[in-house]
């Protein structure tokens, strides 16, 4: 005999939306995966260059979350310097990204470089648990996923001399000039940055603002402790490495201009 319609509860569309209507007030949304504020009260309040940003977190990024963040993912709480052949199980040289969005480019970069750790930072929840879905599909083990602010991580939790590279890709260009100031790439950036660059590492930030691209390059240039890879002093081709990403090939569809900067530390 057939229930009464009344009766009858229809199955749920998304596959979390029981468990998010169960979830207590307050309760965190992972229990065991990454903080909303890994850094609590601890530091200094600042003008941050980013800003977090809340969307929806989808069934397989959620399941992600849950099941690899206890392994794979770093709460940056500023409370202790970490070993990073330890965080990766092995000494491979690391590169640190900073802003890696859905984390698709990363994970193309660190497939096609397996001798190379990635420690790829963002606030993003949804990017998070993209990123750390598409490791564990393609086997990735040198992808470990930064969940905070990375001027804490580079200022309080590692060491001088730890890291091979950095990457900063398509940061937020703060485009009106009240907001400069929250821009990433900045001298006392820089400085901060090559105390924890071995010698000879590469930095590579990619932008499609172009008044953005220009102060970087003016202010990576006038740093004492990078020099340019190109003879000419001006920006660079974007390298093989590098993958073309979806979003990047849609604003050159419409006539956007995406520069690369590759310096090396000296």
């Amino acid at each position: 005999m057939n229930a009464p319609e009344a009766l009858t509860e229809p199955a749920p569309r998304d596959p979390g939306a029981a468990m998010r209507r169960a979830r207590a007030k307050g309760e965190p949304r992972f229990p065991d995966g990454p903080r909303a504020d890994p850094a609590g009260s601890h530091f200094e309040r600042r003008i941050r260059s980013f800003q977090p940003r809340r969307s929806r977190v989808t069934a397989g990024q959620a399941d992600a979350l849950r099941r690899l963040w206890p392994a794979w993912g770093l709460d940056i709480d500023g409370q202790r310097v970490i070993d990073l052949a330890e965080l990766f199980g092995n000494d491979r040289p690391v590169v640190l990204e900073i802003g890696f969005g859905m984390g698709e480019a990363t994970a193309r970069m660190a497939a096609a470089d397996p001798g190379t750790n990635v420690l790829a930072v963002d606030v993003h929840t949804p990017g998070q648990g993209n990123l750390l879905n598409l490791a564990d599909q393609q086997g990735l083990d040198n992808v470990r996923v930064g969940n905070g602010d990375a001027i804490i991580l580079l200022r309080e939790m590692l060491r001088p001399d730890a890291l091979d590279g950095l990457r900063v890709y398509f940061p937020d260009p703060w485009p009106k000039k009240r907001h400069h100031k929250r821009r990433l790439i900045q001298p006392a950036f820089l400085d901060l940055v090559a105390t924890r660059l071995k010698s000879g590492a590469l930095v590579h930030c990619a932008t499609d603002w172009e008044p953005y691209a220009e102060q970087m390059l003016e202010v990576l240039g006038a740093h004492p402790e990078f020099e340019n890879t190109q003879a000419d002093g001006g920006f660079a081709p974007r390298p093989e490495f590098r993958p073309l990403t979806r979003f990047e090939g849609q604003g050159l569809d419409k006539g956007h201009v995406v520069n690369d900067l590759l310096f090396r530390r000296r």
